[in-house]
């Protein structure tokens, strides 16, 4: 399996590590970046408060568009109220955010299913202008369904993620949402959400404008892509993204044999078990038509287990 890893951008823009001390150079723009602030949870003396304000004071607030929230101390020991209810407190001063990730750590400072969280989507609410809006790590997660005008893209990123999180995904008002991306992990880590959850993201009633679905990093695969094989949603979209499980020759054949897939831009597959000839099926029925197929990282089950030895790209 392999670990989360730190974003390389975010809001369309390069993710840049912020950083209280310079060396004399010159910064970006406040614009021009996705801005990472993170501490070292060793470093008593810099809790995520001071860096923070550090950066409030040293990058025009005003000006920032795009604040991604790294490593605000021990993850699993305190969850990540802590940094929002900074962020929130600043709200007068960061008059033109826009996107906000929240939990960029990667696995060598918090393993995914470690990074605890608390109810998140009083973030959202106090920025009505925000249109994107992530967030990395299930434990603890609390998603209440909530109402939002301009947010057009939400991802949540976990190793197992709490049905009630996506079920106050799908009860939400978001009509302007354009992306959804959706991690949905394993058993072993909380993720207990099965298809019969997704049935109102599937029906394609929920959302109106989306047209980038990921349904991803799960171990029920076979049965998400048998069950969009035949979803209403699947007619608005632009990309389908079912990457990241444990997809095998099962799944793919049923979404061969389901509704058309040839007026999609992208069907991401990669991280899969597909076996030679499935994929060479896979790329036959959709490429002729401009569908560009993502079938890398091809994955061996472990040992001699089977079906039963496949995994997830991400649950610790």
């Amino acid at each position: 399996m392999y670990g989360a890893q730190h974003l390389h951008e975010f809001g369309g823009l390069p993710a840049v590590d912020f950083r209280h001390t310079t060396d004399g150079g010159s910064r970006p723009a406040a614009d021009s970046v996705a801005w990472r602030v993170s501490v070292d949870p060793y470093d008593d003396d810099r809790p995520w408060e001071a860096e923070f304000a550090d950066f409030l004071d040293t990058v025009d607030p005003a000006g920032v568009r795009a604040l991604i929230i790294g490593q605000w101390g021990e993850a699993y020991e305190e969850n990540s109220s802590v940094p929002i209810d900074l962020v929130i407190a600043a709200a007068d001063r960061l008059t033109s955010l826009e996107a906000v990730f929240v939990g960029d750590l990667e696995a060598e400072e918090a393993e995914i299913t470690w990074i605890e969280h608390a109810d998140v989507t009083a973030l959202p609410a106090a920025f009505p202008a925000l249109t994107e809006f992530g967030v990395r790590g299930g434990s603890g997660l609390v998603f209440p369904p909530m109402k939002h005008e301009r947010l057009r893209s939400l991802t949540i990123q976990a190793g197992g993620l709490p049905v009630e999180v996506v079920r106050g995904v799908l009860e939400s008002e978001l009509p302007a949402l354009e992306r959804l991306d959706l991690w949905l992990g394993v058993s072993a880590y909380e993720g207990n959400t099965d298809v019969a959850d997704l049935a109102p993201l599937l029906s394609g009633t929920r959302f109106p404008r989306l047209d980038h679905l990921g349904v991803r990093n799960s171990e029920i695969q076979n049965e998400v892509a048998a069950a969009v094989a035949s979803a209403p949603v699947v007619a608005q979209l632009r990309v389908l993204d079912l990457s990241n499980g444990t997809l095998g020759d099962e799944g793919a054949a049923a979404l061969l044999e389901g509704q058309p897939l040839t007026h999609l831009e992208l069907l991401d597959l990669h991280h899969h078990f597909l076996t030679g000839a499935m994929e060479e099926r896979v790329r036959a029925a959709l490429e002729p038509h401009g569908v560009r197929v993502d079938l890398s990282e091809k994955c061996e089950p472990w040992g001699d287990r089977g079906a039963e030895g496949r995994y997830t790209a991400v649950s610790e």
